[in-house]
């Protein structure tokens, strides 16, 4: 028993797959962030939680791009590279999710709007089956919030980044 690849296993060794992923800050006019509720279909047991826009990198693909791409496909906003720029916000995270567990490595890019109507039509059907609404949340109710929202410290990041004050790195390929 132990601690193995940051992971207590009691017995077992999980084996993480590794994975790029671009991530959307999408913020409106009134400094909400959407957030899409969804939950693991191998775990419909483990509840509900939110999380931002956005998925895995293809092969070859920049962090940037996949931010385009993913965007239009989950929201239906189309954006050019140009538009999203620079990474906000890095970092690395462990879960598992329809019966895989990934160790992701994920760059977060901040896209403002005055509003946007979000258009799922793009969602794939591992995202129709687990994924069931979204809305646009402030600071200050991702603060106040009991609900599970990813990245843990999410409020935090985006108050750090809605202030304008970023740490993150280059936009290259994973």
């Amino acid at each position: 028993m132990g601690a193995v690849g940051g992971f207590w296993q009691s017995g077992a060794v999980t084996v993480y797959t590794p994975r790029c992923a671009a991530r959307i800050l999408l913020v409106d006019a009134a400094g909400r962030l959407l957030l899409f509720r969804g939950s693991d279909p191998a775990r419909p047991d483990h509840g509900r939680w939110w999380f931002t826009p956005g998925g895995g990198l293809d092969p070859g693909e920049t962090y940037a791009e996949g931010a385009v791409r993913e965007l239009a496909e989950e929201t239906g906003l189309r954006l050019s590279v140009a538009d999203v720029g620079e990474p906000v916000h890095a970092d690395v995270t462990e879960f598992s999710f329809d019966g895989v567990w990934y160790r992701q490595e994920q760059q977060f890019f901040l896209v403002r709007v005055t509003a946007h109507q979000v258009d799922t039509a793009g969602f794939s059907e591992v995202e129709r089956g687990s994924v069931d609404g979204h809305r646009w949340w402030s600071v200050d109710e991702l603060t106040r919030t009991g609900e599970r929202c990813y990245p843990l410290d999410l409020a935090q990041v985006l108050a750090r980044v809605l202030a304008g004050t970023t740490a993150a790195t280059g936009g290259r390929a994973c």
